[in-house]
């Protein structure tokens, strides 16, 4: 789906034609390619089942989360999402500035092939720039409420959660039509967290916060695990 592959670590040099565009090639001699600015444009795209808007955050989110684990630079791939985000909100010069400090080279003009300054490839999946045409569209909530408020319909379930903090146990009662987010707010209640980071994974997935209870599949006396950390966060709807 997405990763990076291949290395060629002996530093790089560039050049920059007439036309604006940059040749990046490393200090052996090879070649990477131009480096050419990046495409004002988004990229249009069907996915193979049609996703919901909370599916497609779900699956950035673990992207980004184990993105890094993998070859490459960590403050690349920092700056990588922070480009994909801007290029989300229409901020192309955004994007471009935070390319050009990390010295990123972009062979086609887009996000989905790039390089570092030591010629190391890095590829990020469509889903991370823009929603596919053919997303699946939630009605929205009555009286405008935002999807992360807890919901009174929907099937009552219970959850068993596994705190990183004590390796104990517990039970938490949500809805079906909880968002993630939701749940998270109602185990930060119920077991006092006090605000602290939350991140839920199930069978080796990370749950995304605007995912339903529904849609993750959730066996029954099945275990989420739950890594709380104590760097609180404020939450932001978006």
């Amino acid at each position: 789906m997405g990763g990076c592959v291949g290395t060629a670590r002996e530093g790089s040099a560039s050049s920059r034609t007439s036309s604006g565009e940059r040749s990046t090639s490393l200090r052996g001699g090879t070649s990477i390619g131009k480096n050419v600015p990046l495409r004002h444009e988004r990229i249009r795209w069907k996915s193979d089942m049609p996703l919901t808007e909370g599916q497609i955050r779900s699956k950035r989110d673990e992207f980004w989360d184990t993105a890094p684990a993998f070859e490459g630079r960590r403050e690349i791939w920092d700056a990588l999402k922070a480009a994909a985000l801007a290029v989300e909100n229409h901020d192309y010069d955004l994007a471009q500035a935070i390319i050009d400090g990390a010295n990123i080279t972009l062979p086609n003009g887009a996000l989905t092939d790039c390089y570092d300054e030591l010629g190391t490839r890095y590829q990020l999946p469509v889903y991370c720039l823009s929603y596919p045409l053919n997303i699946l569209q939630r009605s929205p909530d009555k009286d405008g409420e935002n999807e992360t408020e807890a919901s009174v319909e929907g099937e009552e379930n219970v959850l068993k959660i596994r705190l990183s903090t004590t390796s104990k146990d517990v039970k938490l009662t949500v809805r079906s039509t909880d968002t993630i987010a939701t749940a998270k707010r109602k185990l930060d209640m119920q077991e006092d967290l006090n605000g602290s980071r939350q991140r839920w994974f199930y069978s080796g997935k990370l749950l995304g916060d605007r995912l339903l209870v529904c849609e993750c599949n959730i066996q029954h006396s099945f275990i989420v695990q739950a890594i709380i950390t104590e760097d609180f966060i404020t939450t932001i709807d978006s």
